[in-house]
Formats: structure tokens, sequence, C-alpha cells
């Protein structure tokens, strides 16, 4: 059942489609526009599986009579537009030919005690989404991202998050200095100094509650972070490699913290 009012737009001139060009394409207009762009069947189906209503559906003429049914009624309202018209939009070489348009979360503050990640300078949107799933996937329920931090609600953040956005608590801009408003102890990586990861989860070294800190994929975490944590840790590896990919140290930093938590 289709709960609300369905439109056709046919004029690449629209202004209507104009902002949602700007939306899908630009990492930040989220934050101007105060709605983000969720596009695919995947992340539309995830942000209905947890309640999260969408200001708006749009679908392209060849996609709109297979949907309808499914993802109409998680929509105040619905646009259809032809197939090029929903191409000009898209960011993706294959476009998914659907998206939602949801409201963006009100900015939040930190919260103490939560379990929690912290990106620092992590640049790649594609990296900090997968952090973001890692995170989810691990009972890390707090993100929070530092000044230069690829923006969390962006297009490809998202997408690369399949998801994971809306179990979490999100927090953006956020400066070093805040970050003792956890009353958490902090745990910074490196690949040059600290205790095995692998010794430190043996011997439950790991603290739990914590605040994992994961730092820019060429210099790492900067040196005011890592004045406020209490341990630091690196993973080994017997390959030879000089470092790991971030979103990969990540998931496996917040893995071993996982399975050393208290039951």
């Amino acid at each position: 059942m289709i709960s609300g009012p369905v439109r056709h737009i046919s004029s690449r001139d629209n202004d209507l489609l104009k902002g949602l060009r700007k939306l899908a394409r630009d990492s930040t207009a989220y934050r101007t526009q105060g709605r983000i762009w969720v596009e695919g069947e995947h992340l539309c189906r995830a942000a209905m599986a947890r309640g999260v209503a969408a200001l708006l559906g749009v679908y392209s003429e060849s996609c709109w009579p297979l949907v309808a049914r499914e993802f109409a009624h998680g929509a105040a309202r619905s646009i259809v537009i032809a197939d090029s018209l929903f191409d000009r939009i898209s960011a993706l070489e294959s476009p998914s030919r659907m998206a939602y348009v949801l409201a963006l979360p009100p900015r939040t503050n930190l919260q103490a005690k939560m379990p929690s990640v912290i990106l620092e300078r992590v640049q790649d949107a594609g990296n900090v989404g997968a952090i973001l799933r890692s995170a989810s996937a691990f009972g890390f329920r707090q993100i929070i991202a530092l000044d230069g931090t690829a923006a969390l609600w962006s297009p490809k953040v998202l997408r690369a998050g399949m998801g994971a956005h809306w179990g979490l608590h999100l927090v953006e801009a956020v400066q070093v200095a805040e970050l003792t408003k956890l009353a958490l102890p902090i745990v910074v990586t490196s690949s040059h100094q600290g205790v095995w990861l692998h010794q430190a989860q043996r011997q439950r070294q790991l603290p739990w509650p914590c605040a994992w800190a994961f730092g820019h994929e060429g210099q790492g975490v900067g040196d005011e972070l890592r004045a406020l944590a209490a341990l630091g840790a690196r993973i080994p590896q017997p390959g030879g490699e000089e470092s790991l990919n971030v979103a990969a140290a990540a998931a496996i930093c917040l893995y071993a913290s996982a399975t050393t938590a208290p039951e």
C-alpha cells in the first residue's frame, strides 16, 4: 500500500531535482540541507528496519513498479522520474534507481562511559564506513569524529557503512580536549610501539568499556590524542608488511576488545 502522495517529474530543471543532485554528490551538503541521501534497496531497507521514516522516496520509472509495494509506505511522499534524470542525480557508476531522503539526525553530545571509537583525520570515506560496520558488529555504540575526518553522513560513508549508521550514536566535529568527558580509558594503535595486541588480549589487559582511537591513514594518531591514552597497542604482522589499512586494523582491535569483555 502506498501511504503518501506520488508525483511524477519530467523536467531536468526542476529545483527539487537540483537540490537532490547536490545532496547525492557533495559529501557535506547534508550539513546545509539538513537531510541525507540514502541510495539503493539495501540502505533504504536498513533505514526502515530501524524505524526511520523517509521525508521523500525517489524512484526511476523503470524501478517504481518493482518496489512501490515494499518501499513507498516508508516515505511521507514519493517522486517518480525518468531513468535518465535519476542517473543525473546519482553519483554511482551504476545507479540503484531508488533512494530515500531522510532528515539529518540532530547533533548529539558525547555520551560518557559508552564503548566508543574515536576517528582522528581518517579521510577515506570507505575506511570510515567500514569502521562503523565493525564498531556496530562488536558492540562499540558511539562513533566520535574529530575534525578532519570524512563526513559521517556523506553518501560514500553511508554506502560503506551498509546500514550501521542507524544503530550507532554519531558525534561529529569533536575537539581532542572534549574526550575527557568520555570518562573511559582510551586505547590507541600504532604499527611501531605499544603492547602486542594478542598478548594484551590473552592477559586481559584490554580495558572494558573503552574507547579505541584510530588515526590518519598515513600519519596515525596525533601526539595530543596519544597523550590521553591509557594504553597503546600494535598488531603483529608476521608477513612483514609495514602497516595495515586502518579499517582492517580497527576490525582486528575491536574484535579483540569484544572477545575479552566481561560476559
